[in-house]
């Protein structure tokens, strides 16, 4: 899909009616689908349903949310998706209630019992698709959980609904080839980098980190018993130079341990989107190379999905309580700040600074106000977008939405045009984000609304600050 025409695009934008960019958006996604007879879809949908009920806890969840109110529709004040459509089917707990129907139809005795006494028919190939647009409209980003009264996790719905869909064979294309790579391909990375590219290219930012710095900065590889294994965004290594140097130039002002392994060196887990064998799987590799280099943590770069995939499921598929522990690499930083090993230059950014919270780290509470210590400590000029912290509007590419590149208008026009907004209104030269997927979102954003400002992760800043002693 071409990116709207300037005139197409402002009248999507003041339109009172339903903009053409959304119902392209639901036409343009590209699902991989096994070669089976679209009639059988139903059949399949509720046998991988069933097979999911049977081997995980989720019915646990779905028993209770099938028991209370999830039609009130508070969530629409929160969904930023929502707001730009005015489309029903875009309200989450509409979309939830699209699971939720099949579950209360097909799963419990008082919705068998009722289908038989009234005749009323089981799930279609018709809901099924809906299912599937819905679910992938939606980017994940648990905004409307903050506003249901019944506390009804409309993310955890989307993220099991995608879950089913993907046991049959449809998910978009896009997170299936990137999978593929990861898990099966010579590779072993969603980007496709071989370990030659690997070892040339962080060979290069060492030499311009001394050229710059005048110190060596190494990015140590494959190094057995450290304490940190380092896991970016794979995509960090040949999309985000200033973020690597950043992260390299912080171990090398405080002298710790930290290794990248040659034979596993992902931190992205598209499963957290989609499903959850991949997601297992995934974290699986995480741990067979923290067990060959017998590294003592687990450290995820600037992502927030990698960080709350690892840092949530790593102990329920890798050792229960005796996982190893996972630590964000904005969590490093800080504490080492704090402890006064990491020195920083006051006020080295002159320019006007914002701070984006992704969704994966800031909706938990887990990392909101860590970012915000350490981009005071060396900002002149630092303003917060409004809302913020655990409220922060999403970028509108959450839930792997961001990596549908046929759906870029969609993302781009209508579920980030509140973040375009927002970023605008505050007249930031830089906006932090750190965060690989919000980072590419972020950056269209800023292209497609042209929008002055340059979209940076936070270790792109610190390497400017950073006092070596």
């Amino acid at each position: 899909m071409q990116p709207l025409a300037p005139e197409e695009r402002n009248r999507a934008f003041t339109s009172t009616k339903k903009p053409e960019v959304i119902q392209r958006q639901r036409l343009g996604v590209r699902y991989h689908a096994e070669d089976f007879a679209v009639a059988e879809r139903p059949r399949r949908f509720i046998e991988a349903f069933a097979a999911i009920l049977k081997h995980t806890n989720y019915r646990l969840a779905l028993d209770h949310y099938v028991r209370v109110s999830a039609k009130c529709s508070r969530c629409t004040v929160h969904c930023q998706v929502y707001a730009a459509t005015k489309d029903e089917r875009d309200i989450p707990c509409y979309r939830s209630e699209l699971l939720l129907w099949v579950y209360r139809r097909h799963f419990t005795l008082a919705g068998i019992l009722r289908a038989r006494v009234l005749g009323e028919p089981g799930l279609t190939d018709e809901r099924v698709q809906e299912m599937a647009d819905a679910f992938y409209n939606c980017t994940a980003c648990r905004r409307c959980y903050l506003q249901c009264p019944m506390g009804i996790d409309h993310g955890l719905l989307t993220h099991l609904g995608r879950y089913i869909l993907s046991e049959i064979g449809i998910a978009p294309r896009a997170l299936v080839v990137s999978t593929r790579e990861q898990l099966t391909g010579a590779s072993g990375n969603t980007s496709a980098i071989p370990v030659p590219a690997l070892l040339d290219g962080l060979e290069f930012l060492s030499e311009e980190m001394q050229e710059e710095k005048g110190i060596e900065i190494p990015f140590p590889m494959d190094q057995e018993g450290a304490e940190y294994l380092f896991l970016p965004a794979v995509s960090d290594f040949i999309m985000e130079a200033d973020t690597l140097m950043g992260n390299a130039a912080v171990f090398r002002a405080t002298g710790d341990s930290w290794t990248i392994g040659t034979k596993y060196y992902d931190g992205i887990n598209y499963g957290l989107f989609y499903s959850d064998h991949v997601l297992e799987h995934v974290l699986q590799k995480v741990q067979a190379e923290a067990q060959r280099l017998k590294v003592r943590k687990i450290l995820i770069g600037e992502c927030g999905h990698a960080s709350r995939a690892a840092k949530y499921f790593y102990p329920t598929y890798c050792g229960g309580r005796d996982a190893l522990p996972v630590v964000n690499f904005i969590e490093y930083t800080h504490r080492v700040w704090k402890e006064g090993r990491l020195k920083l230059a006051p006020e080295v950014i002159t320019g006007r600074v914002t701070y984006h919270d992704p969704c994966n780290i800031a909706r938990p509470g887990w990392i909101v106000e860590q970012p915000r210590e350490l981009l005071k400590a060396f900002c002149r000029d630092y303003v917060e977008m409004t809302p913020n912290r655990r409220e922060n509007i999403c970028c509108g590419g959450g839930g792997g939405t961001v990596s549908i590149d046929e759906i870029r208008p969609f993302r781009t026009l209508v579920g980030g045009r509140q973040k375009a907004d927002q970023i605008r209104a505050t007249g930031a030269k830089y906006c932090v984000a750190p965060c690989a997927n919000c980072k590419k979102q972020l950056r269209e954003l800023a292209e497609e609304h042209h929008i002055d400002c340059q979209i940076v992760g936070l270790h792109d800043l610190l390497y400017k600050a950073i006092v070596f002693q």
